[in-house]
Order: structure tokens, then C-alpha cells, then sequence
């Protein structure tokens, strides 16, 4: 299983997301987008989600803080208690075995920010 973690502001668009998933360079398939819990019914998640036909993954917070993510960035210590938002998503949405293929990149407006991860998790 593919799963493409998202972290993202309030501001973000489906663009965003977009945005942060090309700046990976992931051109395979994907499984499964995860995200927060409080942003997964956020406009900008729903419409990406159906424009690639893929299902969310809302990811709880006890989750994302228990996630070892490879990369440290300060407001998403501060803010959610985890390195990097989109690595502790994807990894938790993987599974127990899961491996993060590529770090968090960011996207163009600096709204959001992609991870993607590999797993075991069906």
C-alpha cells in the first residue's frame, strides 16, 4: 500500500495539495491519502480526494505524535507534536511496518506540505 500523508493550513487549496504532491517526484500509484482527523472534511482534502478518486485516511492526533518522522519542523512540533505532519500521517495511515519512501516536500504557495509512505496496511 501507497499512502500519500498531507499536512496543511487552513488556507491551502486542493492546488496546494497538488502542488506538494508533484514536489515529492511520486509519479506511482496511490492507495490511500491521510491527513489530521480535523482537516480530513476540509474543502481543500474532499476536493483533491475526488479528483483522484482516492479515499482519506483521518489520522488522530495520539497517532501522529507516535510517529517517527525523519524530518523536524518546528511549527509542526509546536502545533501537532510530531517532526513533520505529512511524514506522521502517511506512516501512521501504513501501518506498524511502514517506511516513508520520500520526505515531506512543499508545495509551491508553501500551503502544504506531502510525505509519501509504504506499507503493509490493507
Amino acid at each position: 500500500m501507497i499512502v500519500a500523508g498531507f499536512g496543511f493550513t487552513t488556507r491551502a487549496t486542493a492546488s496546494s495539495l497538488e502542488q506538494a504532491l508533484a514536489a515529492t517526484g511520486y509519479k506511482g500509484p496511490i492507495d490511500l491519502l491521510a491527513c489530521p482527523d480535523d482537516k480530513a472534511l476540509s474543502n481543500a482534502m474532499l476536493d483533491f480526494a475526488k479528483s483522484r478518486r482516492i479515499l482519506i485516511n483521518a489520522v488522530l492526533p495520539s497517532k501522529l505524535q507516535r510517529a517517527q518522522t525523519q524530518t523536524q519542523s518546528t511549527l509542526s512540533r509546536l502545533l501537532r507534536q510530531t517532526g513533520s505532519v505529512a511524514e506522521a500521517a502517511a506512516i501512521a495511515a501504513a501501518g506498524p511496518n511502514a517506511r516513508l519512501l520520500i520526505t515531506r516536500r512543499i508545495s509551491n504557495d508553501g500551503m502544504a506540505t506531502c510525505a509519501i509512505a509504504h506499507g503493509d496496511k490493507t
